[in-house]
């Protein structure tokens, strides 16, 4: 995997209040069963801070980001993010001035070419950037538990020329860097 993807389990790494849970795999020879979403889970779920709202899920093709130039962001709801087929990162950006991580990037590359380990939930917490590119080989299909019913007024979108993102290396953020990491011969493995 090339250096610009957040390894999911390196939680130093992770913009703050970003949670990240491996999911677990039930393989047999007729499939595999994965729990997305549970009461118990803590860490993703909590009845007051963190309840269910709803749930959705988008099916996008090969290459293409949900909003080119973009990030989406939300004042009042969390999303709960997993990928149930195909591969995506998800990028996020911390623009919070009194957070720990302010500034921070995060891209997580999760789904199937991953194998089990690919199988991830990710909490995204409010007034934090975020988005998502697909791999180039296949459609992915992401579903969300966000913590609101969607309200069209809480749904923000930023370009990222205001924004000014950095990866580490100071580069600006751009799906097409992102783009260039997922087509590189190391980026699964």
């Amino acid at each position: 995997m090339t250096g610009i993807f957040t390894d999911p389990l390196d939680k130093a790494a992770h913009i703050h209040e970003v949670q990240v849970r491996p999911l677990r795999v039930n393989r047999d020879p007729r499939g595999i069963l994965v729990e997305t979403l549970r009461a118990d889970w803590s860490d993703i779920f909590d009845s007051e801070r963190l309840p269910f709202a709803q749930t959705y899920y988008s099916i996008t093709e090969p290459n293409v980001a949900r909003d080119e130039t973009e990030w989406h962001v939300h004042q009042y709801q969390e999303d709960r993010f997993a990928v149930l087929s195909g591969d995506l990162v998800i990028g996020l950006h911390d623009p919070r001035p009194d957070s720990p991580t302010s500034g921070l990037v995060n891209l997580f590359l999760l789904g199937e070419s991953l194998g089990d380990g690919g199988q991830i939930a990710v909490l995204i917490p409010k007034c934090v950037h975020h988005g998502f590119v697909v791999g180039p080989d296949r459609p992915a299909l992401l579903t969300n538990f966000p913590t609101r019913i969607y309200n069209p007024s809480d749904e923000g979108r930023i370009p990222f020329d205001q924004v000014d993102a950095r990866m580490s290396d100071g580069t600006a953020f751009s799906w097409d860097l992102v783009r260039k990491a997922l087509n590189a011969p190391t980026a699964s493995g």
